[in-house]
């Protein structure tokens, strides 16, 4: 999925005297600062395998010291256009960027929609139009935006830096039109180049589009980090931050024990929550209360959060103990780390009254929240433990967990009727259907996470949430 598209593919990128996506992204962050990507495996075993990472890379990440949202356009990978998948992706790293107030720099390099499926990306609320109309609010709320266009800017997406507030275009690669030169030879029978068209010297010196004429990848990158070191900082931060403890060795091994391998729950998850704090040590809160729930305050790199985490399946006391804990944390500023290893309810009436209880201060709660499903998340306590229709600022996998409405064999007892999947074994649609490869691959999450790499990455999702 990191390599893009197919080998000739990139050797030709190449030979064009360009970057590759992933190089450009690279070159741009500050050298051995911590970067978070997102949703790497996008559109993994759609579209027939042929779109890796949805055809674009999203990072957040630091230049010129301040932390950025980064989208690329693989024009290795059917020439950087956009699928269905790849607009949701897009769109997502804007709503990261609008919750947590990022600046955005978007490496522009694609021929637009990929036009076979553009009844899908089109006409709705959700679809391609939304990214400008985020641009638009963005821009409203002085979140700064950034375009390097690295290559083809084509059809609606060369909106994406008219709506910039600052744009740097390489000269003889990046163009610029809403309908490249084969279009305007059927429309008009006008024979004109690209560059002719709407190239660099046309945006830069003519149309003012652009705001700087770059000479190859590499000053377009060196501009974008003088951009970025002119941006203004944020005035203050959600919350103080105390030095980060650093993890040893010891600590990655034993979280990568943790690792269910069967799909079933983490049984320790007070060991879970004592490897991913600073400290071994955390202070619980309401211990003798809803013991299917551990509630917990710790220090994650550096930063003092609440943590919620399940044990088993929730019942009614369960319930209204996450609930009583998060407005604790709201009132004391804590933002929320909720680790998903159950997410099953006994559905009681009490338990259901309870569960429309957490769903109320879950949906009203202000303070940041991040979720990792670390084993089973299963029904509808999983949404109220901060799932994704709750809209938490990042919701993480391990491999290995689950996600499912059903349990396995009620599933499998109603799958039987689908009309999808008759003839197949329904524990096997039921285990394709929850796998976490299958949710990432869909954006059901932000990425699935490596154990060893999941200290790092929250306390980096943490940091990003102090932004705003």
């Amino acid at each position: 999925m990191r390599l893009g598209g197919p080998e000739p593919i990139r050797q030709r990128h190449l030979a064009r005297g360009k970057l590759l996506p992933r190089d450009r992204v690279l070159g741009l962050l500050d050298a051995g600062a911590p970067f978070l990507e997102l949703s790497a495996l996008a559109a993994f075993g759609l579209y027939g395998d042929g779109v890796p990472g949805a055809g674009m890379i999203s990072v957040v990440g630091t230049v010129s010291g301040r932390l950025v949202i980064i989208t690329a356009n693989d024009s290795t990978v059917k020439g950087g256009t956009y699928h269905p998948i790849s607009v949701r992706k897009h769109l997502r790293a804007q709503e990261i960027a609008l919750e947590n107030q990022l600046p955005c720099v978007y490496m522009v390099d694609s021929g637009g929609a990929f036009l076979p499926l553009q009844s899908e990306m089109f006409a709705d609320r959700e679809h391609g139009g939304r990214m400008f109309f985020n641009q638009a609010r963005m821009s409203a709320q002085g979140i700064p935006q950034v375009a390097l266009v690295m290559g083809s800017c084509t059809a609606g997406g060369a909106y994406v830096p008219a709506m910039s507030d600052e744009v740097v275009i390489v000269r003889q690669q990046g163009t610029i039109f809403l309908a490249g030169p084969p279009l305007v030879k059927a429309a008009t029978g006008e024979i004109v180049s690209a560059e002719e068209l709407g190239g660099g010297d046309v945006h830069a010196r003519t149309s003012g589009v652009a705001d700087h004429l770059a000479e190859d990848d590499e000053h377009a990158l060196e501009l974008a980090r003088s951009i970025v070191s002119n941006l203004p900082v944020p005035v203050q931060f959600r919350w103080s931050r105390s030095k980060p403890a650093m993890a040893g060795p010891d600590r990655d091994v034993a979280l990568a024990n943790l690792l269910p391998r069967d799909g079933g729950p983490i049984e320790d998850m007070e060991t879970l929550v004592r490897l991913l704090g600073d400290e071994p040590e955390f202070q619980e809160v309401d211990g003798g209360e809803g013991r299917s729930l551990l509630t917990c305050r710790t220090i994650l790199s550096g930063h003092r959060i609440g943590v919620l985490a399940e044990r088993g399946s929730l019942d009614s006391r369960a319930l209204r103990k996450a609930a009583r804990f998060i407005g604790q944390c709201q009132a004391s500023g804590l933002p929320v780390l909720t680790l998903q290893n159950s997410g099953s309810g006994d559905e009681s009436p009490q338990s259901q009254e309870a569960m429309a209880g957490l769903l109320a201060t879950v949906a009203t709660c202000e303070t940041p929240r991040i979720t990792l499903i670390a084993g089973g998340s299963i029904g509808m306590a999983s949404q109220a433990m901060s799932g994704r229709s709750t809209s938490p600022r990042f919701l993480f996998r391990w491999p290995g967990s689950r996600l499912s409405a059903f349990e396995r064999e009620l599933a499998a007892e109603l799958f039987r009727h689908r009309p999808d999947v008759q003839g197949v074994d329904p524990f096997e649609v039921w285990d394709r259907e929850a796998d976490a490869y299958y949710g990432t691959a869909r954006l059901h999450d932000d990425g699935l996470l490596d154990p060893v790499e999941t200290r790092d990455a929250l306390g980096l999702a943490l940091e990003i949430c102090r932004q705003s």
